[in-house]
Formats: C-alpha cells, sequence, structure tokens
C-alpha cells in the first residue's frame, strides 16, 4: 500500500480475479445527501442522475466477498457500481449515513477503498484529496479515510465499472 497526503488517501493493487460483472442487474438509487447536492446545484451542477449504478450486499456475487475481505477491515460492506457516460459526481465526502446505522457505528474509523475492474478508458475521472487518478489498471484500487473530498464522473463513452469496500479499522494497527 503506497500512502498519499499525510495518510488521507492511499493506493495499492490485487491481482484481478473476479467474475461476470457487466451483466447483472444494476439499479440507480439516488444520491443521499441532500445538503451536499445544494451545495451543488448552487455551484452551477444541474444533472438528471448524481450517481451511477449499484448492486449492493444482498445481490452481490459470490466472488465479491473474498476480495472485501482480503481489505483486513472490520464491519464490511461492499457493492458493485457502473457509472455510465454522463454520470457526474462532484467533489463531496461521504457520510456514510445508511453504513452507521446499518452496522451501528459512531466512530469516524471508516475507511472506503474502489477498486477498479476493468483498465482506465477515456474520459473516465477519479479525484482523490485533489488528487487527479490517471491511468489505472484492472485491480487497482483507491482508498481514504471518513471525509476525505473526492469525485468521479464517466464524461467517456463506455461504462465505468468499479467495487466499493466499505469498512472499519484499528486505530491501533494504523
Amino acid at each position: 500500500m503506497e500512502i498519499h497526503d499525510n495518510g488521507r488517501w492511499f493506493t495499492g493493487s490485487i491481482e484481478p480475479k473476479w467474475g461476470e460483472y457487466k451483466n447483472l442487474p444494476y439499479t440507480n438509487k439516488p444520491f443521499n445527501d441532500n445538503v451536499t447536492m445544494t451545495q451543488w446545484v448552487h455551484r452551477g451542477h444541474r444533472y438528471d442522475k448524481y450517481t451511477g449504478d449499484i448492486i449492493d450486499y444482498k445481490d452481490l456475487p459470490d466472488w465479491v466477498i473474498p476480495i472485501a475481505k482480503s481489505t483486513g477491515m472490520s464491519d464490511l460492506g461492499a457493492s458493485l457500481y457502473r457509472m455510465k457516460p454522463g454520470c457526474i459526481l462532484p467533489q463531496h465526502q461521504d457520510t456514510y449515513t445508511l453504513y452507521k446505522k446499518f452496522n451501528n457505528i459512531t466512530h469516524r474509523r471508516i475507511r472506503r477503498i474502489v477498486v477498479f475492474l476493468e483498465d482506465w478508458q477515456s474520459g473516465h475521472i477519479l479525484e482523490v484529496n485533489n488528487n487527479l487518478i490517471p491511468n489505472w489498471k484492472a485491480g487497482d484500487w483507491v482508498g481514504w479515510d471518513y471525509d476525505t473530498p473526492h469525485l468521479a464522473a464517466n464524461i467517456g463513452s463506455t461504462d465505468r465499472y468499479t467495487m466499493q469496500i466499505t469498512g472499519t479499522y484499528n486505530e491501533d494497527t494504523e
């Protein structure tokens, strides 16, 4: 693992050993932070959808859980995420509202890891803590702690596929 910006975010890579992810029943769920959406609109962002399509924990293929467990985090949550061309998620900080409620968590030792399921393609964008993440390969991942600002967009012509893993870490091991 490589650490950036004094531990605000980090990168790594795993061997890309996963099964089918393109032809699964993805659904779109609205962005769950109305305060942030209001800020985006005031800044001039006006889109039909601010989120990509998701397959959450109850419909995940069997191959996702071992990858999530390999992170060493606890209280795991995972999803597969498809960002179609034209989908833009402006800069924000995750609130983890449902994750914290589901896991009965009140602390901030929460980490998000995004695993790229395919090589980078033109127009696929991820920025973490004001750092553009370019030219990823399948199996590369980017992670950040609790409130690190980030954004994602697909202004390309192909779908962008990732796996999102959320978990907690022990302060003693950091």
